[in-house]
Formats: structure tokens, C-alpha cells, sequence
């Protein structure tokens, strides 16, 4: 029943976005998309609170699935390795409906409206991320971390969905992500190598100059 019921959302979302982009979004009432669905004007609220959401039938779903994937770190996972793990599965569930998020993109482009509600469907994700990493990282790190944090990784995941659609679905918008988040973990997570930072220095061939790498180098041979 709870399938048969989510199928319905979809499908719903699927036709009005179909008659948005094909009498203008002012046009379409919520009369017509019901009559368009074969369902009620009463089943339409029953999946949506107002016009506006009929384009959005699958954020507050993933909200919770984003939320289920934000787990106590165990082992050697860090909580930003946490909210990338699980800004991945969000990714994977956008990409199982591919058609939705083209015909939501060509719609959001020319409705200002829909295009605003977007973008705080997206803020509903960063705040949620944010949150998390607000109650997890260490508290003597910086107060900007965990914003600036969920904004990178909210940035890389946006990247990558805007290629995908603007190439429509050809972009391998999971591949991107992954790449952008093996930056993230190699540039603010990942500990230096053993030995810690390699130094490059370029100094005057003269004897002083020899005369301390020398010294530097039998030091460096004394503690190991």
C-alpha cells in the first residue's frame, strides 16, 4: 500500500511538471493536474501541501534517508568522512529517478518560484549536515568548520547534479562526486605521511651552506 501510494506522488509530480512546462506554471491549477493524474484534487494534498511542492516529491524522503546515514562515527571514520558517505547515498537515490531531476531542472530554470523553492530544499540538506558536524567535531576546532565544511561538501555534490543535468543525464554525475570528496578527504582529513611535511629548499652553493646540511644531516642520522 505504502509503494502503491509513492508511486502515485510520482506520478502526480511527473504530469504537473509535464503541464508546467507546457502551459506555463501560472496557468496549471491543481484542478487540472489532478484530472491530468486520474486522481482527486483531495488525493493531490494528501502528497502535497500546495502547488509549489509538486515539483519536490522526493526531498522530504531524502532528508530522512540522509538523516538515517548520519551515524556515530565507529573506527577510523571522522564525521566528515560520515556526511560523505552519506552525501553519496543521497546522490545515488537522485540518480535512480533520472528523468525527475532533468524535468525538475528544465522547469526550475524558467519558474522563479520553483527555482527559489530549490534552493531551500537544498539549505534543508547543508543545515541538516551542518548540524551534525556542529555536534561532532572536535570543539576547540575552529567555529567556522562545520559550516564551511557542509558548504564544500553540499558544493561538490551540486557540481556534479548541474553537470548532469545540463548535459542531460549523460555526465556520470556519481564518478564526479566521488572525485570531488577524494579531494576533500586528501585535502582536510587524510593525516601527513609519516615524518611529517616535506621541506624544498634552495640555498646558495657556498661552504656555510654545506656546512649546515651537513650538520643538519648528522643530526638527522642520530635519531634514527
Amino acid at each position: 500500500m505504502a509503494e502503491r501510494g509513492l508511486e502515485t506522488k510520482y506520478r502526480i509530480a511527473e504530469t504537473a511538471m509535464a503541464l508546467f512546462l507546457e502551459q506555463g506554471y501560472e496557468s496549471v491549477t491543481v484542478e487540472a493536474v489532478a484530472d491530468a493524474s486520474q486522481v482527486s484534487r483531495r488525493t493531490v494534498f494528501r502528497h502535497f501541501d500546495g502547488k509549489d511542492e509538486l515539483a519536490f516529491p522526493d526531498h522530504s524522503a531524502r532528508l530522512e534517508l540522509l538523516a538515517r546515514h548520519l551515524v556515530k562515527p565507529t573506527g577510523n571514520r571522522s564525521p566528515v568522512d560520515v556526511v560523505i558517505a552519506a552525501t553519496e547515498v543521497v546522490m545515488l537515490d537522485f540518480l535512480s529517478r533520472p528523468e525527475l531531476v532533468l524535468q525538475r531542472y528544465r522547469l526550475t530554470r524558467i519558474v522563479p518560484e520553483l527555482r527559489r523553492r530549490e534552493v531551500l530544499e537544498n539549505e534543508r540538506y547543508v543545515a541538516l549536515t551542518r548540524a551534525y558536524l556542529r555536534d561532532r567535531l572536535p570543539a576547540d576546532g575552529p567555529a567556522f568548520l562545520p559550516m564551511a565544511l557542509s558548504a564544500l561538501i553540499d558544493a561538490m555534490h551540486r557540481s556534479a547534479l548541474g553537470n548532469f543535468t545540463r548535459s542531460g543525464g549523460m555526465a556520470d554525475a556519481y564518478a564526479e562526486l566521488k572525485e570531488g570528496m577524494e579531494w576533500i578527504r586528501r585535502t582536510l582529513i587524510e593525516e601527513p605521511a609519516a615524518g611529517g611535511p616535506l621541506l624544498v629548499a634552495v640555498l646558495p652553493d657556498t661552504v656555510a651552506a654545506r656546512r649546515a646540511l651537513s650538520a643538519l644531516r648528522d643530526e638527522a642520522e642520530e635519531v634514527f
